[in-house]
């Protein structure tokens, strides 16, 4: 915890001990302000300060993550769209290790979180047998004469492997990334936006638990006014030990001070506007609720009525959110892994979406209700087959 008894004027060092300074002698506590501005921090940084330490950033990287991961694939070959393919085999069981949700959740997490994930695939004799997830911060880029990427190095263990994107049916390692208008290679993750509102969020938490150790109130003073002068430095040194010791920590707020004559304690209490800090706290949630695209409503933040109701605030997250998300991945991957399925592409099935039946329902009856439409105009535009009855 920090120093509450720094004397006013200097130390030891700068005032000798036979010097008396006049007028009254007072304990407080001072504080640096800080410069406001937040260096750039990197991956590891970021996901423990973020993700591992801060639960705004944590709860929305895991609903993005999760909510993303749980949309259904099927498999469009052709004019058919099909439920059982080697495509859906493969992402069903990607590796002995994990399933295909989970690795997609990693993915999913992994672009939150740092920008950029990437995926290894297995390929024994020209087909692809498996897909691992790797850390983005074990990756770097290895580019070309060109500038443009040519493999990846993996650094784990004390050891580098060079995974080159020659290999057929497909390159090795497919690279996502989010935009990074100043990056040639590397993506730029909502969590890198957050950091200055992540910062501020971990601050006010960090206040906040100082605050409550020392009996939920600031420090005061301790003035001397004895009339046969000032404390000299040994009596100095001595009353701060003692207040240290025997007054500063949670075990100790709220003890009882015994004041020898001469000196006399002032209180310092926080005004309203000093507990503007709360209300700054809630604010830096907000907004890092902002950078990953979630309303805040779902996180349980107070002060933001944006959505009428709960089940408004979930459609705004898949509609603004996951959709986006889940079609850029699978845009990824059907670019990736296509020419190892003849041509087979990957895409979701966003109708069993519990959050998303109320768009489903008007969609339905706007189309529905469209009487210059045939039955099989209907269906097309609903995502079904034409009708065929044999």
């Amino acid at each position: 915890m920090p120093n509450w008894f720094t004397r006013l004027f200097a130390g030891p060092a700068a005032v000798p001990s036979e010097r008396k300074m006049a007028g009254p002698q007072t304990l407080f506590t001072l504080s640096h302000l800080g410069t406001g501005t937040s260096l750039k921090k990197g991956f590891a940084a970021l996901a423990n300060e973020g993700f591992a330490r801060n639960p705004v950033a944590y709860r929305c990287v895991r609903l993005v993550a999760e909510s993303a991961a749980r949309v259904p694939l099927e498999v469009a070959d052709g004019n058919a769209v099909l439920t059982e393919h080697p495509l859906l085999g493969l992402l069903a069981r990607p590796n002995p290790r994990e399933d295909g949700k989970a690795l997609l959740e990693s993915v999913y997490a992994y672009l939150q979180i740092a920008g950029n994930a990437y995926l290894d695939a297995a390929i024994v004799d020209g087909v692809v047998k498996g897909l691992y997830g790797l850390r983005p911060d074990r990756m770097t880029v290895i580019a070309g004469r060109d500038g443009w990427p040519t493999g990846y190095a993996y650094t784990a263990g004390g050891r580098t492997a060079r995974l080159m994107l020659d290999t057929a049916p497909i390159a090795r390692v497919l690279h996502l990334t989010l935009f990074n208008p100043l990056d040639d290679h590397y993506g730029q993750a909502p969590l890198d936006a957050a950091q200055g509102s992540l910062e501020t969020h971990n601050a006010a938490t960090a206040w906040n638990r100082a605050l409550l150790e020392n009996a939920a109130r600031p420090s005061g003073a301790l003035v001397y006014n004895a009339g046969s002068g000032n404390l000299t430095e040994d009596q100095y040194q001595r009353l701060k030990g003692e207040l240290e010791e025997g007054f500063a920590g949670a075990l100790n707020a709220g003890r009882p001070m015994v004041l020898e004559g001469g000196l006399d304690w002032k209180a310092i209490a926080l005004t309203p506007k000093d507990m503007d800090f709360l209300e700054a706290k809630n604010a830096a949630a907000r907004e890092i609720a902002l950078a990953f695209g979630v309303p805040p409503m779902l996180l349980g933040i107070p002060g933001d009525n944006t959505y009428a109701n709960y089940a408004e605030a979930s459609r705004a997250l898949w509609r603004q959110t996951v959709i986006p998300l889940v079609t850029k991945v699978l845009a990824a991957l059907n670019h990736w892994l296509s020419p190892a399925f003849d041509g087979a592409a990957l895409v979701p099935d966003f109708d069993v979406i519990e959050a998303l039946a109320a768009d489903r329902k008007l969609d339905w009856e706007r189309v529905g209700n469209a009487a210059f439409l045939s039955d099989d105009e209907k269906r097309e535009l609903l995502g079904f087959g034409r009708a065929d009855f044999g």
